[in-house]
């Protein structure tokens, strides 16, 4: 799969094409219907490759940062995903001051006719684009038989509940990863280079592989979950880890000991042999064991919970 980091990356042979469009936070399953819906139509006008057309930053992170959303994915991971599920190429368009003056009319002549050669184009229903937000499907259609694309505009709605981004952001703001996992189609992951802590952990008998919570991006609420751990870069010197492992892991500031910056701690059960500071990881949030983090009053009463979090991570895990 192809990725472009701008119109420039685009070389002048490429095309025709169909483009799907969106912020594509997280790639849930309204996205995915989005994406089969473009790869459906990709096959019906001769097996078109299919771009996948999203911003970095978010649009509100430049027009409105104090409004941005915390983000699901980033872009290398949104890319990923967006190829998972039926994209041949990701253009990640840079969003910038110039780029949010752009009436809907030069977007789609600089970027869907004369960079992507685009024969249909297809993104949800409640699509804008250009200066303030004045294009829209109508825009598209119109412009369609201009330039000789089609345009398809689709409900992104799930059986109870609309999928969106927003949603996701609200269930894992209330910690449910569960109904976040559901509206994604797989466990909600949070990506990160572990970090050395204050090795309490260790000390205690369980040792945890630390990553920072990055503020800009959506995590858990404040607790501990059930979930899985997956090497996706080892650090320097050490061995390889090619399967996931299971996790208890621990989101917050750590009140017990008078708090450190917000992280994400997992714990990979019965491990002691891990060699993983300054690796890249993945943590997969399966279930939530508790809620907000409690301050105990003396290290034995931590231990007795720590032991309760470390049985039911692995009884959930063990079904999973």
């Amino acid at each position: 799969m192809r990725v472009w980091h701008g119109v420039d990356e685009i070389g002048p042979e490429f095309g025709p094409s169909v483009v799907t469009i969106g912020n594509f936070d997280g790639v849930h399953r309204g996205h995915q219907e989005v994406l089969a819906h473009a790869k459906a139509r990709a096959a019906e006008l001769g097996g078109l490759p299919v771009v996948a057309l999203t911003f970095d930053p978010h649009p509100m992170r430049v027009l409105r940062p104090d409004h941005a959303p915390l983000m699901l994915s980033q872009p290398e991971q949104r890319a990923e995903l967006l190829g998972q599920h039926g994209a041949d190429a990701v253009l990640i368009l840079p969003f910038t001051k110039e780029v949010s003056g752009w009436p809907p009319e030069e977007f789609i002549e600089r970027v869907l006719v004369n960079a992507l050669h685009a024969k249909a184009v297809v993104v949800g229903q409640n699509f804008r684009f250009g200066h303030k937000a004045a294009g829209h499907v109508d825009t598209l259609v119109q412009a369609g038989t201009q330039y000789g694309f089609q345009v398809e505009g689709l409900s992104l709605a799930g059986e109870q509940q609309p999928w969106s981004s927003t949603y996701v952001r609200e269930r894992l703001a209330d910690g449910d990863v569960e109904a976040a996992a559901t509206a994604l189609g797989r466990p909600f992951r949070v990506t990160g280079v572990v970090i050395e802590g204050d090795k309490r952990g260790r000390e205690l008998g369980y040792p945890t592989a630390n990553i920072p919570a990055d503020p800009g991006a959506a995590v858990p609420q404040d607790g501990v979950y059930a979930g899985w751990l997956t090497v996706l870069t080892s650090a320097p010197g050490a061995p390889a880890y090619p399967d996931r492992l299971p996790a208890a892991i621990s989101v917050g500031s750590n009140p017990t000991f008078d708090g450190v910056d917000r992280r994400v701690e997992s714990y990979v059960l019965d491990r002691d042999d891990l060699e993983l500071y300054g690796a890249t990881v993945a943590i997969d949030f399966v279930a939530r064991l508790r809620g907000t983090q409690i301050r105990f009053d003396s290290i034995d009463e931590l231990l007795v919970q720590m032991k309760a979090d470390v049985d039911g991570a692995r009884r959930l895990l063990s079904t999973d």
